[in-house]
């Protein structure tokens, strides 16, 4: 635990009294590697306020209150590395953002939750406000603890007489205890957790996902996917268990199923007292009467067994005596034996039996349910008339070493402890219960013995199965309370993955500020004609095996993780957005392969990134998050990018589009030269081919001409988005023929690549849709544009054709972005058409629009191309207004944010104009009536 706050504190004598000013800001939730921390973490931006002057050691008591009532403090060892260093630096003096790290750490380990990572950061340039991070395993517990730090800290600062830490920290671990996982589900987790076994819980409960995608498998406390739903109809059927197993010859107690008081007193008549009233499809021991001596104890506890089933039935069953015990079988085999012993207390002489209750419940190993190891028993009416037969009431003082008995059934839920038996049972009792779960059917069962010493075969000494439990609770083996524990996590996460199966699903993230889709939709389409079931994520949704499932901004780590839940999925391509970096993390552990495109300025001056340093350490997360055994696939052209290559564990694969003999292609030879591998461009006379490097060997993959995405080579952004897909194939391990034919048959077509350079003809227009949206992209798409138009301009009996863009960006850009695109589009086009998309994103209706035309207007007044320009903000009106401007044979070039809608407008022009052909109408220009309301503006 770190922190970079200034070391010495600020004002030596500050004036007056300190004030609880300590406030939470803002609050995010990591889910993934961060900007902040490899592992998941809590972000709280905090305001000291005043107390920015106050430090530990000016605040008078300060550090005496805070150990008082939070001791294990001085474990924390601090930024000094040593156990007691956080105490030292109270003493010396730290802010208390700082502190509330600390606390917010510590008091998840009141919890059970054993935490110990954390950092506090001042906020660059605003004095007082702090970036505190913490580790957390548990997502709410985490924030009510940052929550429940910031406001000890200031209730010790100023004593609030509202606030009691004992009965706020009381809460706040009971809270923790009813989201924290059962113990059974805890083991699961745990031993995937050391496999390298990802997992994702599903839901508030015990539904947890273990693997990822078509390797996905379910557990639901010790339920998995594998659990047949016969076999746990079967054992839920306690008369058809008895049967089922009686059929095979096990031994098992002489029973009968019924409904009515009477049935079950003649059903008792019949097998002979003493006898065991309990309902047909209980659990956890819920309504078991034992031991019923009469026609007159059958009466009594019918309507307590009835109670507890579901289908009003009650099993009567000859009452076997001996100890209990309890068998766990998983998949076929023995894997541990527990005896359970009731709830009881022994007395001591002193203490009366309620008293003995009291200091048992009082052992920190016993909570509510099944929250904790053991549970605490409950004195109930059955309680009281146990004790009442054992010739003690709840007031008398038993005599010491004497045992009292407050429940009849050993069920851990009601109380009871257990005893390790797994290495002392008998073989036969051994081979008796495996052959119990098999023909129940179950994966993992709880095979209930009854029998005076399981050390002794039951058929010789008496006893018998008495019930088969789906689901069987592990703390009882997990945590035994006398014995050895038994680690029976082991064969289930066996039993779902097998040694050497595969768990993980290959993931590839993309990121970049321009070209993250397009790139992905690559990739995606390489690996889909290898047969690979893809789920992919983009800013135009999630997309699996083909089909769009989602229609949104999918760039984010939510539809990562839905992607990776997918049964479906054996390869995911994620485009990873700088948004959902700051504002989750990744939202998955690791991707085996990370390409970052390019870092240019797009999206600075949001969450604090205000610089490309800045905003390149936002996309290096996906490069943090490549394992020893991944790769990393980078720009060599980007120096931003190129710096990334420090912050891999894997292996860095390069892309490059530098000439030969340049700086940066001698570094990517001599990488080569050691091994690595790279993608970089050849250019000749022939044209541009494409190559791939692996140590000393070159190959060819293809001359950019031949790739339909790149417009006969003219696309050189999509030539880069070529190599980088190449270059993540390669490194995923895909064949070079298979790489070669996916990109040959990957086009900008809108099947393939919706919204990223699609190609329409219109009325005789040459139209262009596109999502360009910021200055960078702007200058690649301008470039094209270039290209084009000289090619349309040479091939045209028109004479020179016109430039026609519709240009727009999002409201969240900074003024001088915005102008800059204006700039930077002026230089490449006839005529611009500025709208506006319909999320504003806190700007006013047309204040973007301004900008940008503020920018055309500085470039046309120093001698730029374009010599006109317009407002029209609607987006489908633009597009109208700019087909109206245009003539045949002239490149229109929508830069668009609603792709769908006017690819479907371009589509009902052409096909008016089709019809109007048809019918011998010669045609001509749409015709566009504009609003009054919208200014021309147009300098010639």
């Amino acid at each position: 635990m770190t922190e970079t706050a200034p070391q010495r504190r600020k004002s030596a004598d500050p004036q007056g009294s300190p004030s609880p000013d300590l406030k939470i800001i803002e609050t995010w939730v990591f889910r993934g590697p961060n900007i902040w921390s490899y592992e998941p973490a809590i972000h709280l931006v905090v305001d000291l306020g005043s107390l920015e002057e106050w430090p530990s050691d000016t605040i008078d008591g300060f550090t005496e209150a805070l150990l008082a009532d939070l001791p294990r403090l001085d474990q924390h060892h601090c930024s000094r590395g040593r156990r007691g260093g956080f105490i030292e630096r109270l003493q010396e003096g730290t802010w208390l953002g700082h502190i509330a790290e600390h606390v917010a750490l510590q008091l998840q380990q009141e919890a059970g939750h054993d935490l110990r990572r954390g950092k506090t950061r001042q906020v660059k340039g605003i004095p007082g406000r702090y970036n505190i991070i913490y580790a957390y395993a548990d997502e709410a517990v985490g924030l009510a603890a940052g929550e429940l730090a910031v406001r000890f800290v200031n209730h010790l600062v100023q004593a609030d007489p509202d606030f009691d830490f004992t009965t706020e920290l009381e809460r706040f671990i009971k809270q923790a205890e009813r989201t924290a996982f059962g113990p059974s589900t805890q083991a699961i987790v745990d031993e995937a957790t050391s496999r390298d076994i990802p997992w994702i819980r599903l839901n508030k409960a015990s539904l947890v996902q273990l693997g990822q995608g078509v390797h996905a498998k379910r557990i639901r406390a010790t339920m998995t996917s594998e659990t047949g739903s016969i076999a746990v109809d079967v054992a839920g059927d306690k008369d058809l268990t008895t049967r089922l197993l009686a059929s095979a010859g096990l031994p098992v107690p002489r029973s009968d199923s019924v409904r009515t008081v009477e049935d079950a007193v003649t059903v008792a008549n019949k097998i002979g007292y003493p006898v065991v009233c309990k309902p047909l499809d209980g659990n956890h021991g819920r309504g078991v009467c034992l031991n019923l001596a009469d026609a007159d104890a059958v009466r009594e506890a019918f309507p307590i067994a009835q109670d507890q089933s579901r289908r009003g039935s009650v099993i009567v069953e000859n009452f076997v005596t001996g100890r209990d015990y309890r068998c766990l079988i998983i998949n076929g085999r023995m894997e541990a034996i527990a005896e359970r012993v009731p709830a009881h207390v022994v007395g001591d002489g002193m203490h009366t039996v309620a008293e003995l209750v009291e200091i048992t419940n009082a052992d920190p190993r016993r909570g509510v349910g099944h929250e904790k190891i053991l549970t605490r028993i409950t004195v109930n009416a059955a309680a009281r008339e146990l004790v009442r037969s054992q010739g003690f009431a709840l007031d008398d003082v038993p005599p010491e070493d004497v045992t009292v008995k407050l429940t009849l059934t050993g069920n851990m839920s009601t109380g009871g402890i257990s005893i390790d038996r797994t290495y002392e049972a008998h073989p036969e009792n051994v081979e008796i219960a495996e052959e119990a779960a098999r023909m129940i059917g179950l994966d993992i069962a709880g095979i209930d013995f009854i029998c005076p010493d399981i050390t002794q075969p039951v058929r010789e000494t008496g006893g018998a199965i008495c019930e088969v439990n789906a689901a069987p609770g592990f703390r009882m083996h997990t945590n035994p309370t006398i014995g050895e524990p038994q680690y029976i996590a082991k064969p289930v996460v066996d039993m779902l993955f097998p040694p050497g199966a595969t768990s993980r699903i290959p993931i590839i993230a993309v990121t970049g500020t321009n070209g993250k889709t397009t790139t992905s939709r690559m990739i995606s389409h390489v690996f889909k004609g290898m047969g690979r079931k893809v789920g992919m994520t983009s800013t135009d949704g999630i997309v699996i095996d083909e089909r769009l499932v989602i229609r949104s901004d999918a760039s984010g780590p939510k539809s990562a993780r839905m992607v990776l839940q997918n049964p479906r999925v054996d390869f995911a391509v994620f485009e990873v957005a700088r948004g959902g970096i700051l504002r989750e993390g990744l939202g998955y552990e690791r991707n085996d392969v990370a390409v970052v495109l390019n870092i240019q300025p797009d999206h600075l001056g949001l969450r604090g990134i205000d610089t490309l340093e800045q905003l390149a350490d936002v996309k290096a997360v996906l490069v943090e998050a490549v394992p020893r055994t991944g790769f990393a696939v980078l720009n060599a052209d980007d120096p931003l990018v190129r710096k990334m290559r420090r912050k891999c564990s894997g292996q860095v694969v390069w892309f490059s589009m530098a000439e030969a003999g340049s700086e940066v292609r001698e570094y990517i030879e001599g990488h080569c030269r050691r091994g690595g591998r790279a993608v970089v461009l050849e250019r000749s006379e022939l044209g541009d081919m494409i190559i791939m490097k692996h140590g000393r060997r070159s190959m060819q993959l293809a001359w950019t001409h031949l790739l339909p995405a790149t417009f006969g080579g003219r696309a050189m952004m999509n030539v880069q988005n070529v190599m980088a897909a190449a270059a993540a194939a390669f490194a995923a391990g895909a064949p070079l023929h298979d790489i070669r034919q996916g990109l040959r048959t990957f086009s900008t077509s809108y099947y393939l690549s919706p919204g990223r350079l699609n190609e329409i003809e219109v009325d005789g227009r040459h139209v262009i849709v596109d999502y360009c949206h910021n200055a960078p992209a702007m200058r690649m798409l301008g470039d094209f544009v270039d290209r084009i138009g000289e090619s349309l301009g040479a091939s045209s009996d028109l004479g020179r054709p016109s430039r026609i863009g519709v240009i727009a960006t999002a409201g969240d850009r900074r003024d001088d972005d915005m102008r800059e695109l204006g700039e930077v589009a002026a230089q490449h086009f006839d005529v611009l058409i500025v709208r506006e998309d319909t999320r504003l994103r806190g700007r006013k209706r047309g204040e973007s629009a301004e900008l940008i035309i503020e920018g055309v207007k500085s470039a046309i007044a120093a001698g730029a191309r374009c010599r006109s320009v317009d407002l029209v903000l609607e987006e489908l009106d633009a597009v109208r207004y700019a087909l109206g401007r245009s003539n045949r044979g002239d490149l229109v070039v929508l830069c668009v944010d609603q792709h769908q809608s006017v690819l479907a407008e371009l589509e009902s022009v052409s096909h008016l104009a089709q019809a109007g052909a048809r019918s011998g109408d010669e045609g001509g220009d749409p015709d566009f009536v504009r609003p009054e309301d919208e200014p021309t503006d147009d300098p010639a």
